[in-house]
């Protein structure tokens, strides 16, 4: 559990660690119902950051989620490495940045997955019939 703590805690995680508890406070108020969950998505352009029709509320939360994972992860492992301080630091920082390419994948990843299933309920739930192979 301190290993789990001292990731969390520690440089460079502490970064997506204050964002996580932003994401998390902003998840609780919209349980509340003190914020509405699309608040933010008519400040942003949507379809400029690759998003399509997914929330931007949703999207910063994916991505804030995930990379706050594999960052964890990785540093968990990085201690576990046994490493010397002098090298720790510097691919502390590159871990942090793999795991922000990362997560921005997998969120566009995810918008790209939602654009596309919003796109087949809009022509129809109910697939139409292929052709028959009885004749008439």
């Amino acid at each position: 559990m301190g290993e789990l703590m001292d990731a969390a805690f520690g440089f460079p995680t502490l970064v997506l660690t204050a964002a996580l508890v932003a994401v998390i406070g902003f998840r609780v108020l919209v349980l509340c119902r003190a914020v509405a969950p699309d608040a933010f998505d008519s400040d942003a352009e949507r379809g400029a950051l690759g998003l399509g029709d997914l929330p931007v509320a949703t999207a910063a939360s994916v991505f804030v989620v995930t990379g706050w994972v594999l960052d964890v992860a990785g540093m968990v492992l990085l201690g576990r490495s046994g490493l010397p301080g002098a090298w720790r630091l510097p691919l502390s920082v590159v871990l942090l940045a793999g795991a922000l390419f990362l997560a921005r994948r997998l969120t566009t990843c995810l918008a790209g997955r939602r654009r596309r299933a919003s796109a087949g309920a809009a022509r129809g739930a109910v697939p139409e019939p292929g052709p028959s192979r009885t004749s008439a």
